[in-house]
């Protein structure tokens, strides 16, 4: 239905964690203790993924999905559980896509980025610390976002080079370069080794967007003032 957002359930394999994963929109995952805390957390980032969805031209198709659909539950593994993050497959995930879903998937990846790319352009350098002290700064968690991509989109076959630097340029050729390796697998109903294209398109979405939304958070720019 037009108005309902399909939702799977992962459950940890001790049950310690539970995963909320919005499955036609790439990105929008969030963990709890309980599968009602993950749904509630995970509605809670809706206003925040909303810019996304604008960002790829689907802001009124993203509204209109407001009724939570519980379409599966499924098990995790004890990574699941460790971080309270996707590590297994659902069925969704493995079926199979037409060439006008991946578009929309990718066109989905490609938002994310955008709207990372943004926010790191207008957050502070420096980021808000833990209680303890502890905590990343903004040119470090962007290295980590870009850098731990790598081993995803090494599954297809495209990679930045190690030494190219993080330019605008670069980071385009590079995401055109994955975008088309997707599309190629797909052409050939590859696997991205052992991952289904739909999962390693939204594993890659949802840690875009993890690291952008902590950027947020730590956002040190408007103490400057």
């Amino acid at each position: 239905m037009a108005n309902q957002l399909r939702v799977t359930l992962e459950i940890g394999s001790n049950g310690k964690q539970m995963v909320a994963v919005a499955s036609d929109w790439p990105g929008l995952e969030r963990g709890a203790r309980t599968a009602e805390a993950a749904i509630e957390r995970l509605q809670s980032y809706r206003p925040r993924y909303a810019q996304v969805a604008k960002l790829a031209g689907m802001a009124a198709e993203f509204a209109g999905a407001s009724t939570i659909d519980i379409v599966e539950r499924y098990p995790g593994t004890g990574s699941t559980d460790y971080w309270g993050v996707s590590f297994a497959f659902s069925a969704i995930d493995r079926q199979a896509l037409s060439r006008a879903e991946l578009e929309r998937e990718l066109t989905l990846m490609r938002a994310c980025w955008a709207f990372f790319d943004d926010v790191r352009s207008r957050v502070s350098a420096q980021m808000r610390k833990g209680p303890r002290g502890g905590g990343r700064d903004r040119d470090v968690i962007v290295r980590h976002t870009i850098g731990a991509e790598q081993d995803m989109s090494a599954k297809v076959g495209a990679r930045m080079p190690s030494d190219a630097p993080l330019t605008a340029e670069n980071l385009q050729a590079y995401r055109d370069a994955y975008c088309d390796a997707i599309r190629a697998y797909h052409a050939e109903g590859k696997l991205a080794r052992k991952w289904p294209l739909r999962y390693l398109i939204r594993h890659t979405a949802y840690h875009t967007l993890d690291h952008a939304w902590e950027m947020e958070d730590k956002d040190l720019t408007a103490e400057d003032w």
